[in-house]
């Protein structure tokens, strides 16, 4: 599962590493979750960013717990099941980001945040899928989901599962509407152990409702309570 991942870079930096224009400002997010607006690339338009919903709008998500929330689909079937099929054939996206967030357990009650990124913490993405409806008031309404996959050996330290990361000639390959099924599948695997790093960061993440650069800072293994640990 990916519930929660950082976009700390620029505008100007987005527009340069995705070749793609922002028509409205951004600032940078270092706590990004289910439910918030944020920027996306789709395969209908791969030379803007569009902002879209994450799992579900807001108003629909109001007072529901992540678990309950459809924010990710599993890359091995979602070209099988119904509910995501159509839009692995006709809806790509890829998510921008620079970091993404899991919590190691601990026993029963004690989680550490861990903070994974590339190497150099550039900016990448992850595969994503989406949706458009229509409102009960008639507007509409775009919604996406981030693909997961089974961990590399650095992910799979903290986690069952690991959003699919892609390289950019597998995002050039996610986002063409001619790519072969084959092609597409063969794009949604683990990232390489090599080239991504972890550590741990503050238990301030676990609140959606802060949103500022002491998240993604690295720091000793703290648990959920804001106490430090010696087995992160």
């Amino acid at each position: 599962m990916c519930g929660r991942y950082s976009l700390s870079k620029s505008k100007a930096e987005l527009e340069e590493r995705f070749q793609a224009e922002m028509l409205v400002d951004f600032k940078p997010r270092f706590n990004i979750a289910p439910t918030q607006l944020v920027p996306v690339i789709t395969s209908d338009s791969p030379r803007g960013f569009s902002f879209f919903y994450w799992g579900v709008t807001p108003d629909f998500g109001h007072n529901k717990p992540v678990a309950q929330k459809l924010i990710n689909a599993k890359a091995e079937s979602v070209h099988e099941k119904i509910s995501t099929k159509g839009a692995f054939q006709r809806r790509r996206c890829i998510i921008p980001a620079d970091g993404y967030f899991e919590w190691k357990k601990l026993g029963k009650k004690t989680r550490i945040p861990y903070r994974f990124t590339l190497r150099e913490e550039e900016l990448f993405s992850f595969a994503g899928i989406w949706e458009e409806y229509e409102t009960v008031s008639g507007d509409t309404q775009h919604t996406f989901l981030i693909l997961t996959t089974t961990p590399n050996e650095v992910a799979g330290e903290v986690h069952d599962s690991m959003p699919v990361i892609l390289s950019r000639e597998q995002e050039k390959k996610w986002l063409d509407k001619y790519s072969s099924e084959t092609d597409l599948l063969a794009s949604l695997k683990p990232y390489p152990t090599e080239l991504m790093l972890s550590y741990s960061v503050s238990s301030l993440v676990n609140s959606v409702q802060n949103d500022s650069p002491g998240i993604i800072r690295k720091i000793s293994p703290m648990d959920q309570f804001g106490n430090y640990t010696l087995f992160g």
